[in-house]
């Protein structure tokens, strides 16, 4: 769990502000946050923040830790089960003007596509979502020799050759960045809802660890490997790697020239 469920989370909020209403993301009783929500829903007036449970406004939404409705612990707790009636909707970012001032002071010389290697380290499925830092470099040089503007952010451990680089203070910022991109190649995870969230067209790393006809964006190319089961193992898997491997760096770089049109 991460910046992605709460980025998901902004999805079914959409427009309540509007009605009236706002989400109340919890058991009816709490609203229920987790460690990256504060920073996700910050400025979005669709949520109601810990606190106002009280309110009269408040539209309960079933959504938080444990209740997500994607998917759910197999019965021996090893993987994830996937539910194939959910589907993403894009959820949306409410940029602050400081945020919106730290985008407009970079010198953006021409349009420029996002890359970003890194998937979240932190965690044990981190693994099975990892692509290969010398894969997006490949992609990246033959962007950059194409004549194409790279941009990566600070995001990870992980920092490709070549491109410009940007340090961004919080994951808000490096979406703030993406929005201003004309395609992003990226893993999928959290970077892949803020490219939705922004409207950002993508090629999104799926390979074989979670399905694209569950978390995944109509709009956006996503490539599994063609692996036909998402098997949400939560330890190193051999068909996870198998299913990132069999994505070419060719297969990216001729999915990312079909966004750009070029």
């Amino acid at each position: 769990m991460g910046f992605g469920d709460d980025v998901l989370a902004t999805g079914f909020a959409r427009g309540l502000h509007a009605q009236g209403k706002r989400a109340a993301f919890g058991d009816g009783k709490r609203i229920i946050w987790g460690p990256w929500s504060k920073e996700v829903f910050h400025n979005n007036p669709n949520v109601a923040s810990p606190g106002s449970e009280g309110s009269s406004d408040l539209i309960w939404v079933d959504y938080y830790k444990g209740h997500r409705g994607y998917n759910q612990l197999d019965m021996n707790r090893q993987r994830w089960a996937w539910n194939y009636e959910f589907k993403a909707k894009p959820g949306e970012f409410f940029f602050t003007v400081e945020e919106i001032d730290f985008v407009c002071g970079w010198p953006w010389d021409k349009e420029f596509i996002f890359i970003e290697p890194n998937v979240p380290w932190h965690k044990p499925v981190a693994v099975n979502k990892d692509w290969g830092k010398e894969k997006y470099q490949a992609v990246a040089d033959m962007l950059l020799r194409d004549g194409h503007c790279v941009v990566q952010t600070s995001y990870g451990r992980d920092k490709l050759n070549g491109v410009r680089f940007v340090t961004t203070p919080t994951y808000r910022h490096a979406i703030a960045i993406m929005s201003r991109a004309k395609a992003a190649l990226i893993p999928e995870g959290g970077l892949h809802h803020g490219a939705a969230a922004v409207g950002i067209p993508a090629v999104v790393i799926f390979g074989g660890f979670i399905p694209p006809a569950v978390i995944g964006y109509d709009d956006h190319i996503n490539l599994t490997g063609d692996s036909t089961e998402a098997c949400g193992s939560l330890r190193k898997c051999d068909h996870c790697r198998a299913a990132l491997d069999k994505i070419s760096v060719e297969q990216a770089y001729q999915s990312v020239k079909r966004l750009v049109g070029v």
